[in-house]
């Protein structure tokens, strides 16, 4: 009965009840016509699909290797900390961590246990912002307030992207160990990125998710986390495609 409650209350939710219900009324709306109701119905089934655990499960499952976490045990040397931007909530009336998305704050925290067990470290925190916030200025006052030495801290506010990220943080990476923080599924591209420009960066991956440990009977019920994640796969899949291009365009580009 349990069990029955709570799949009867997850198909409640917005994400699967209206996804239902959009699935219903395509085909009422175009029973006459079979190639209008087979790609409405087909695109709708879809977008259901991919916001279950179990599908997402399937996409990420090789996707989000553990050996992209940083282990300390390999490392007993890092000179530099680079955490790089996110998701940021501008809102002056509201202290910085607050302003900071889930995905900054994740990878923010990251970057300061790491400035806690490497003492000598610099910690650099990267990204630009709107309204007139950055990225690098919120994890900044953040890492502050959790104990780092503002000394110790640097900022790269002006970079829009992790490619730029990259381009302008290199030369102050070159000849250091570096440690490179940003979300799993992005860690791929970054360090490519990274790379490219002649740093060679450790991952220190953040953000995993194992939609395997969900109970069976939340399994097939769409969510919305689980399509954010499979939003986030696609935007590495659009990422690393026009990373490609740019290469193939003018092999200097990127």
């Amino acid at each position: 009965m349990l069990v029955f409650k709570k799949l009867l209350g997850g198909l409640l939710m917005p994400l699967p009840l209206f996804g239902l219900l959009a699935f219903i009324a395509l085909f009422f709306a175009f029973k006459g016509s079979k190639s209008a109701l087979f790609l409405s119905s087909l695109s709708v089934l879809i977008l259901l699909l991919l916001s279950t655990p179990f599908v997402t499960n399937l996409i990420l499952k090789n996707n989000e290797s553990p050996s992209l976490a940083f282990n300390s045990l390999k490392h007993p040397k890092i000179d530099k900390i680079v955490v790089l931007g996110c998701d940021i909530n501008p809102n002056p009336s509201l202290s910085a961590n607050n302003q900071l998305g889930n995905c900054a704050l994740t990878r923010l925290v990251e970057g300061v246990k790491l400035a806690k067990h490497y003492p000598n470290a610099q910690l650099i925190v990267s990204g630009a912002g709107h309204e007139n916030i950055t990225n690098s200025e919120l994890m900044y006052k953040t890492a502050i307030t959790l104990g780092v030495n503002k000394n110790r801290l640097a900022q790269n506010a002006s970079a829009t992207d992790t490619a730029e990220e990259a381009k302008l943080l290199a030369p102050k990476l070159v000849d250091y160990n570096v440690a490179l923080v940003t979300s799993v599924l992005h860690m791929p591209r970054a360090k490519d990125l990274f790379n490219a420009q002649g740093v060679e960066v450790i991952t220190a991956a953040t953000d995993y998710h194992n939609f395997a440990a969900l109970p069976w009977h939340k399994q097939f019920i769409p969510n919305a986390h689980a399509l954010f994640v499979v939003t986030q796969y696609s935007h590495e899949i659009i990422g690393n495609a026009w990373i490609s291009i740019r290469r193939w365009i003018d092999p200097e580009a990127l």
